[in-house]
């Protein structure tokens, strides 16, 4: 299908909450707008490990990229490294970048919320990201906590609630299924 960008209007959506499933959302979407031939840029806050399935074969999805922005190891809420915080403001960057010349029709900013909450990037910076987009571009911010602020101007906010999760049975992050 060929990629009409003027007859679409490019919305806002916030994937949040407690609840599994927040990012496995938007790489369901960046799956879907790819089969559309749209140009999809993800970008991972605070996920450096290489190894995630995602990353591994967005080489082999055409029109699809991943950047990852962040150490493979934790942030400590409160106590960020450096290193975290140029990371993050790196990655911040990039998507700044990326709606400013207008390459991509969608673009997601994973763990972005958490981010915002973890001090590594401002929520004015974000606001002003968000209010500033270019009309025809899909912005996706995903990650728990999403702020009051950003849940108010987004078109569409999705809380994904945890019911039951097998962390609580002991069972440890699946390669594959958690990453």
């Amino acid at each position: 299908m060929p990629n009409k960008r003027v007859e679409r209007r490019g919305l806002v959506q916030v994937y949040t909450g407690p609840g599994k499933g927040k990012t496995t959302a938007s790489l369901g979407l960046a799956l879907r707008a790819c089969g559309h031939g749209w140009n999809v840029l993800m970008i991972c806050f605070m996920k450096g490990n290489p190894s995630y399935g995602e990353v591994v074969i967005s080489k082999k999805i055409p029109n699809f990229e991943i950047v990852q922005s962040g150490l493979p190891t934790f942030v400590k809420k409160g106590a960020p490294s450096d290193e975290d915080i140029r990371l993050a403001r790196q990655g911040f960057d990039l998507a700044k970048k990326a709606l400013r010349n207008k390459k991509y029709d969608l673009v997601i900013l994973d763990e972005i919320n958490v981010a915002v909450d973890y001090g590594l990037i401002s929520l004015e910076d974000v606001l002003d990201l968000v209010q500033n987009k270019p009309d025809d571009v899909e912005l996706i911010l995903t990650g728990r906590h999403a702020h009051p602020k950003l849940v108010k101007i987004a078109d569409l906010v999705s809380e994904i609630l945890e019911i039951k999760h097998p962390y609580q049975e002991g069972i440890q992050a699946r390669e594959g299924v958690e990453y």
